[in-house]
Formats: C-alpha cells, structure tokens, sequence
C-alpha cells in the first residue's frame, strides 16, 4: 500500500472535488480518496500492484482537471490573477456605477442619463463583455464544453450557462434587432450582468485565492524553519554543505547564533536552545554532552558540535511537516453533510434554474426569465459550502502546530470537543516521569542536609541508576560542590560505595523505611557515612507544576477527570491528591486501561479522551474517541494517536480542546451561513418575491452576493489563528 497527497490544478468550488473523487472512488486499487477543494490535493492510498501513479493522473485529467507536479507557482498564478483584475475591476466599478444609478432614477427621475445614444452604447457594452468573456471568462466556456462533452457540471458550469444565455441572447438582439419585432421581445439587452457577474466572481475567487494562501501559512512557516546549509566537520576543517548533502553519523559544528541544521546529540561543548518552534516554551533550555538536540531550533550562545542522527524526512521538522500536512488534508466527519448536500447541489441548480425560466416565459416574461435563469445560476454558490469545514480545519491544525499540538486528523481535532471524560495516565503525563530527590532526613546530628547531599552526590555521580541520578541532579540544583570518589563500587540490587574525604559512603534501599515517606509512595533510600546511618532521602516522581489548575478547570467545564495508573493505590493516591483529581484507577496493566475506556464509551455512553505517553498506553489510546500522546518532541509521529503534545506540556491538553471547541464552532457558523445564503438567495433570485412585492435580484448583485459568500467563510475561519486558548 502506498499514500500519495496529489496536487490538483483547475478546481474552482467543491462540486470539483466531488468529481475527482467519485471517479476514482470507482477504480480498482484504490482504497481511501479524500479530494481538498480548500487545499486543492488528493490525499489517495492505494495498492501499487493494481494500478500506477501515471494512471491515477490520467483519470484526474478525464475529469477535467490536472495534476500539478511541482512545476506552477502558486505566487505567480495569484501575480497573473492580480493582473487580470487590474482590468476588470475598473471597468466592473463602472457599470456598478450606472446600475446604482437606475436604480437611484426610480427614485429620482431627474438624475442625467449617459451623453450617448442607447444603440450606441450597447455596441460599447458589447465589446467590453466580448472582451471580458476573452481574458477572464475561459473556465466559465470550459464548464459549459465539460458539461456537454463529459456530463460533468460544476459552480464554473453554472456561471457559464448564467452569463452565456445573457450574452448570446443579447447578442442576436443587437446583431438582428429584427428578431425583437417578430417575436414581441423586450428591447432589452444583458451585457452590464455578463460583465457584472464575470467581473465580482473573477474578484471573488481571487480574494478567495488569497485568503485560502493564508490558511496554509503554517506549512510555510515551518519550511521556512529549516536550514539551507550545514558546517560539518570533514577531513579536520569545517566545510559547508547544502543541508540535503548531509549523512547521518557525521559531526556538524553549530555555532552561537545559527541554527541546528538537522538532529542530532551533543558531543562536545555545551549551550543553551531556542526550542519554541517545536515546544511553544518561549525560554531557551540547556544542552550539555549527551543532550539531544532538533534540527531548525537555534543555538543562542555555546559552541558545539553534534553527531548527526536523524536528517531529511526524518527529522523531528519535516515529521512535524508530514503530520500538519496529512491533518489539513484530512475530512471531518461534520463535512460529510456538507459533501453529500454539494454532490447534488449543482444538478439541483440547474433544474431550478430551467424551471424557473419556463415558469417566467409561461407567465409572458421573457426579460424576467432571462433575468431569473442569470440570478439563479449565478447566486447559487456551492463554494460556501465546500469551503465552511476545510478551511477552519487547515487554520486550526497549523494554530495547534505553533502551539506545539500536532493534529494527526481531522476526525481527532472534531471528536476532541465532544468529549465528556478525560483520562489521565499517571507517569510522564500527570508526573514528569523522572524520580526526584522530595525528602532529605538527618539521622546523624553532627551533618547538616548539604553534607548528606554532598557525600551521597560524590558517590552515586559514577552511577547510571535512576535514583542516583535524581540525588545528583538534586546536588546541582543546589549548586553542591561535588567531592572526589575512590574506590567505587556497585552492586545489583543492593547500593552503591565508595571512599568521598577519606570515608567510606554507602546508599542502600533502606532496611528499616520510613513510615512517612512510604505512606506517600516514595522509595526510601538510606545513607552510611562510615558504618553508621546519617541520614535518609525520599525520592519519588512528582506532579507537574501546572496540573492542579488544569484538573480543576476540565472538572468546572462539566468533564469528567480519572486517572489510571499501573501503581498501587497508595502511591496512586498520593498523586492524585496533590493533582486535585478524585476518579482514580490503579493496579492497571496496559490491557486494563483499554478495557476500561471502551466500557466507559460502550456501556456508559462516555465520550472518552485518553492522554497517555503513547507507549505503554496504546491500546488506551486506539479504544478512546481520541487520543492525546505525551511527547517529548523526539518521537514525534506516535501512530496511536490523533493528537500528539510536544514536551509532554499538560497545559497543551487543555489547549487543544479549547482548540478544538473553536473550530467546531467556527465550522458550524460556516455551514450555517452557507446554508442560510443558499436558502435566501436563490428563492429571491427565481423572482419569487416579485409578484407580491416588487422585488428582484440582478445578476449583477447576484455575482456579488456569491463571491462574498466564499470569502466570508474563508475569513471567519481565519479568526482561528487569532482566538485564545485558554
């Protein structure tokens, strides 16, 4: 099996993408297609045995669209769009000018009219369509010749046959004026709309053209994160390579300043890194030797040198990248009504639009007909519809990835904001999934607590243990002065030794515990200086500093908070106490938790989020509606997830709901304002409101009406980048 994102060209509303997508729904071999209006791809995985990829763009291009393989530039066909409505819109302003004062003449009869005979200027108005029809109009001709020769009818279709009827008609009157007399026709003639509604929907989809580029300015930002070059370290000198020319398993120099051009772990020298590109965290953190490093972060002051791990397309970025890109091309559920209303929508229009014609010419209203067929036609406006949900989902998913919240899927993003119940893993989510030095108790009054922590650290610096760890950690906290250790030695399960000012230390699990510490789920570990039993440290992993607050905010938001742990109940309560969290489950393996969250959703009805570190609570994470994973920004593309939280942030939890509160919102407000335009707009246009009170839409207005309705939606969306999270 093979997944393909596939650029499109020459799909102008979502009745396109439909198309695209039900032709190769139909083809053997291929297995799931979502086709993007709003970003204009084909996300397609497919089995490569049955068919190839030079078959799946020929039957993109049966449709009547084309497979862009790199070769456009998007900047350069807004320039030529640009270009085009440099002239139109001059002249588009004009007629709007003498539309505005007809009308303002029904009020006001004396207004001058233009110093120029009305044949005359027909012959004018003729030449400027006929010219409009040339520069612009050739996707409205080809959606007629597409509906002819295919049966394929799209938003293009409909503003073709609007304007052409208008045009042609209005041509054979002007040309053979004759033709009026013989059959009783209005001495009327339709070129101002033809012009009108040309002009607003070129601007209209040029204006959409913009706001769409600004929807995807994520994906941007984030290429444009990357290096352009390397200094990496060949034959004892620095050399200066393009970034794709880098190997995994060289050293690359970084200097202070310049960014790290690719992954990698320090091995000589130490600084601190701008990591915000990938945490969100505006404060710069420490690397020392050993220290992982991402490539595209920022080197603030140190010199080092780093052994390249990971470069290309798996670098931590360009797996950042591959997610957003993957999310925003993605459907949510929500869209499907939308989807099924656009695949019918057009052939609806269309029959409305006939009916509406013959109803008018059986009335004995040719002008209105025509007037009516142009409006209908033209109002209608499939885009609205197409746009409302992918737009929003392109702006929230590059948001979330600023904030360091990588939406896998749409259908994750949308499930987030219907959830009830949230359930927490305890280690690396509520905890910071290290052990920590809490206690230091003195048993031997003649040391004082630095002491104890001075002699402990000297030792247990030469041992890789966790525990031993958190003592020396603890020790440079408190910026100890660490001692020199002799005659180290350790031993499986029991402690470690060694000689620190000529006396010999031992750290040793504690043989006779401490009540207090224990009832609190810490690890007791005892320390002897010279045989006897000065003192003892409590070392356990701790909460979060943030987690109480975010507990206590879900909880007020009516969702309900449990945490599952494989601990037991004594350690899991002490936790839960500090984190303010009340639902606890313990003693749970793996397969436990996932048990447990499909019980909630299928015999209590819960909509269940599980947030976990992504390893041990897969299964968890797979049961739950969706899945949050804890990640340290090293292991980025976490399969079991829909979402992933870099740095393991828990505060970015609660962003991403409020994320996703927002963009359900926003979408409904979309599909709500699409559907209401639609509804309102094409009665209206059909003259149905003409008999009783004298009202009637031009097709100029119309045309207005129908690209403002795309852009509205594509703005509304855009508001996503600028809500708070909080």
């Amino acid at each position: 099996m093979k997944k393909e994102i596939i650029k499109i060209k020459g799909m102008h509303c979502v009745s396109c993408s439909n198309i695209i997508e039900n032709r190769l729904k139909k083809i053997d071999g291929i297995n799931e297609i979502e086709v993007s209006y709003a970003t204009e791809t084909a996300k397609i995985n497919y089995d490569e045995t049955k068919i190839s990829e030079n078959k799946i763009y020929e039957e993109i291009e049966k449709s009547g669209y084309k497979v862009d393989l790199g070769e456009v530039n998007k900047e350069i066909v807004i320039s030529v769009e640009k270009i085009k409505i440099g002239i139109v819109l001059p002249i588009l302003i004009f007629i709007l000018i003498l539309v505005f004062r007809d009308l303002l003449a029904l009020i006001w009869p004396g207004l001058p009219s233009l110093p120029i005979k009305m044949e005359a200027w027909n012959w004018v108005l003729f030449g400027t369509s006929t010219l409009i029809y040339v520069l612009v109009g050739k996707p409205f001709l080809m959606g007629i010749v597409n509906f002819l020769r295919r049966g394929i009818a799209n938003m293009d279709t409909l503003i073709g046959i609007g304007t052409g009827t208008a045009y042609v008609y209005s041509t054979l009157i002007l040309i053979f004026p004759k033709i009026l007399e013989r059959l009783n026709l209005p001495n009327m003639v339709y070129f101002d709309a033809v012009i009108g509604v040309i002009g607003f929907v070129t601007l209209g989809k040029y204006l959409e053209s913009r706001s769409k580029e600004k929807t995807k300015e994520t994906i941007k930002k984030l290429l444009g994160l990357q290096a352009k070059t390397a200094l990496v370290w060949r034959d004892n000198q620095e050399i200066e390579v393009p970034l794709d020319q880098v190997v995994s398993g060289e050293i690359v120099v970084i200097k202070p300043g310049f960014k790290i051009p690719v992954d990698g772990v320090v091995v000589e020298g130490q600084t601190t890194v701008d990591e915000s590109m990938i945490s969100g965290e505006a404060m710069p953190v420490d690397r020392v030797l050993g220290d992982k490093v991402i490539g595209a972060t920022i080197n603030k002051q140190g010199f080092i040198k780093i052994k390249t791990t990971e470069v290309g397309e798996k670098t931590v970025l360009a797996q950042i990248i591959k997610v957003v890109e993957e999310a925003q091309n993605s459907k949510a559920p929500v869209q499907k009504m939308a989807d099924e209303i656009s695949r019918v929508f057009v052939p609806i229009v269309l029959v409305i639009a006939l009916i509406t014609f013959v109803v008018w010419v059986m009335a004995g209203s040719l002008s209105m007909a025509i007037t009516s067929l142009v409006g209908v036609l033209v109002v209608a406006c499939p885009c609205a519809l197409g746009l409302a949900t992918p737009t929003a989902i392109i702006v929230a998913v590059g948001r979330g990835a600023e904030e360091g919240i990588l939406v896998k899927n749409a259908l994750g993003l949308e499930n987030l904001a219907k959830i009830n119940t949230i359930v927490f893993d305890k280690t690396g989510t509520i905890t910071k999934g290290e052990p920590e030095v809490t206690d230091i108790k003195i048993l031997d009054k003649k040391y004082l607590a630095k002491d104890i922590l001075e002699y402990a650290a000297s030792v247990e610096k030469k041992s890789e243990h966790p525990l031993a760890q958190a003592i020396v950690k603890e020790a440079e906290k408190q910026k100890i002065k660490l001692s020199t250790c002799s005659d180290f030695l350790a031993t499986i399960g029991v402690g470690v030794k060694g000689k620190v000012n000529n006396q010999l230390v031992e750290i040793l699990k504690s043989e006779n515990g401490n009540k207090e510490m224990e009832h609190a789920g810490k690890t007791v570990i005892d320390i002897k200086i010279g045989g006897k039993l000065a003192g003892q440290f409590g070392v356990s992993d701790t909460v979060k500093e943030n987690v109480a607050p975010i507990i206590e905010d879900f909880e007020s938001k009516g969702i309900k908070v449990i945490m599952m742990t494989g601990d037991k109940m004594r350690t899991a309560n002490f936790i839960a106490k500090q984190a303010k969290i009340g639902n606890i489950m313990s003693d749970m393996t793996p397969e436990k938790k996932a048990s447990e969250v499909k019980y909630m959703k299928e015999m209590m009805g819960a909509k269940v989020a599980m947030v976990g570190d992504g390893i041990n609570d897969a299964p968890a994470l797979v049961s739950a509606d969706v899945g949050l994973a804890m990640s340290n920004g090293s292991d980025i593309a976490i399969e079991s997830a829909e979402i992933t939280i870099l740095k393991g942030d828990i505060g970015k939890v609660k962003k991403a709901w409020v994320l996703s509160k927002n963009t359900l919102k926003t979408i409904k407000e979309n599909l709500f304002w699409a559907f209401i335009y639609n509804l309102v707009g094409i009665p209206i246009a059909a003259g149905l409101l003409y008999p009783i009170w004298g009202i009637k839409l031009n097709p100029i207005f119309a045309g207005m009406a129908m690209s403002l309705s795309s852009v509205s939606v594509v703005s509304n969306s855009l508001r996503l980048k600028w809500k708070r999270l909080e």
